[in-house]
């Protein structure tokens, strides 16, 4: 996946922002939460970051490609960083992000999420 792909899917999700910081991050948030970052790379390899549930925080580790995410892991929370080759399928990555999304979005106030039009079902 590519930054601007990256950036496309993540524009996609309802209520969602974009600002680049953290070093010429790509930073996704709902309302004001993160919930996926592109960038942090080394050696140029696209790089992204998004939150996971406590088994996915166990198993993904484990392939190629990924880690507990720099900064966020070591402060206890539960962030994957692909970083590298061959780390996951486009499809797969996309799922995680768009989960990485459901849980923070439903993080918000019940008002907030009303607000915005999001998790009504």
């Amino acid at each position: 996946m590519t930054y601007d792909e990256f950036n496309a899917f993540c524009g996609s999700l309802p209520a969602t922002n974009h600002v680049v910081q953290w070093g010429n991050s790509h930073v996704w948030k709902v309302d004001t939460k993160v919930f996926a970052i592109g960038g942090w790379q080394e050696g140029g390899e696209p790089a992204f970051v998004f939150k996971v549930t406590d088994i996915a925080f166990e198993v993904l580790p484990d392939m190629p490609g990924l880690r507990p995410a720099p900064y966020f892991a070591s402060r206890g929370m539960k962030w994957i960083q692909q970083f590298g080759q061959p780390g996951l399928p486009d499809e797969e990555l996309r799922r995680h992000i768009e989960h990485s999304y459901l849980m923070v979005s439903r993080k918000l106030t019940k008002k907030r999420q009303k607000e915005l039009g999001l998790n009504q079902d």
